[in-house]
């Protein structure tokens, strides 16, 4: 194991002083840490493809090498500024990248981890990036030296860091809840409501895993679920999607981190959306399942921002009082919605996660 101030002070001291990544939890220690010290040079960006480019600005105003945190599901949404601006053959930008790498080979992992981790190694080979992965204290300088070559070079490097690699730190506080309203409670309430006929597709992280942990804990099968087990950012998109070839009510349960990795599919389901379509905006303020990062949208007006973007109806719950009769109101209205639960971040310890996904899909589709 190594520490995540190791590798940090060991980027500093390449003339790196600027930090920006979509948090993970393989990471978690790494934006713990940044976030602790870095207050005016560490941003949370809503997507990899965003991080990379708010590093590439911060190189042609700074002419310092940025570094960038992510994923390796998240490498995918990086590509286009990684190619077709960064690249050695067109502008030629060094970049450091972090990359946390789910379902490594020497780990076992979901699914979708285990997919993604088998090529990732293959996806930097193809970009002509050369990495380094990061298992102990020598390893890092290694690093230290694809680093000076980057710089020298202008090319972009890259490490990667499985699941237990970052030693865990001690944090000062525990992340207290933004809003108050017991998201348990509130998912219950949801779905016991809910006709047998209404389809839900819901984000990955933690959304989904409830609503499967819930379901079983009250035993509510009134209706059925498609569990977004990746594609951050694609929950409103897939929903839409379902719900313009089928007349059964479409929930799309979505977070606050995912809405805002790629904003711009609301605005197509505010445009193209039938009455069918319902949504639904769990609002943590926090990349809860990775760490509790803020996302930063307690401040954005989605009363008006979702009326701007063609939703009819806006609707708000962030106590439990009358929470039926909100719930019942929001779905029952005829014109296309927006709800709003101002939630807290999850209680609920040892989640499972959805394993036979083959026959969640068969079932979803009956």
């Amino acid at each position: 194991m190594i520490k995540a101030n190791t590798l940090i002070n060991l980027i500093r001291k390449n003339n790196c002083n600027f930090f920006t990544g979509v948090p993970d939890s393989i990471l978690k220690e790494l934006s713990f840490s940044l976030q602790n010290q870095s207050k005016n040079n560490h941003i949370i960006a809503t997507s990899e493809g965003a991080a990379v480019s708010l590093g590439i600005g911060h190189y042609l105003s700074t002419k310092k090498i940025p570094c960038i945190y992510m994923q390796n599901s998240g490498l995918s949404n990086a590509l286009n500024p990684l190619i077709s601006i960064a690249h050695k053959k067109v502008y030629s930008i060094p970049l450091i990248l972090i990359i946390g790498w789910r379902g490594s080979p020497k780990t076992s992992d979901e699914p979708q981890h285990n997919v993604k981790g088998k090529i990732t190694e293959n996806i930097l080979k193809l970009l002509n990036i050369k990495y380094k992965i990061i298992r102990r204290d020598k390893d890092l300088k290694k690093f230290d030296k694809l680093i000076k070559d980057a710089k020298k070079k202008n090319s972009i490097v890259a490490c990667l860091i499985e699941k237990g690699t970052l030693e865990k730190i001690k944090r000062v506080k525990k992340k207290k809840d933004f809003y108050k309203l017991n998201k348990e409670f509130f998912l219950k309430t949801l779905l016991q409501l809910l006709g047998k006929d209404t389809k839900i597709i819901a984000s990955t992280g933690y959304n989904s895993r409830e609503l499967m942990y819930l379901r079983k804990k009250y035993k509510i099968n009134k209706s059925k679920d498609f569990y977004m087990v990746g594609g951050m950012g694609h929950t409103t998109s897939v929903a839409l999607g379902y719900s313009l070839s089928n007349k059964k009510k479409i929930l799309c349960i979505d977070g606050d981190g995912s809405l805002l990795m790629h904003l711009g599919s609301i605005k197509t389901v505010g445009s193209f959306a039938k009455k069918n379509f319902k949504y639904v905006l769990l609002n943590n303020n926090s990349h809860d399942s990775v760490g509790g990062q803020n996302t930063y949208a307690n401040d954005i007006d989605f009363k008006n921002l979702s009326k701007s973007l063609g939703f009819k109806n806006y609707h708000l719950i962030k106590k439990n009082d009358g929470i039926k009769r909100n719930i019942q109101k929001f779905l029952t209205n005829k014109n296309l919605g927006f709800l709003e639960v101002k939630i807290s971040n999850n209680k609920i310890k040892n989640l499972p996660r959805p394993t036979n996904l083959i026959k969640i899909k068969n079932q979803f589709m009956k």
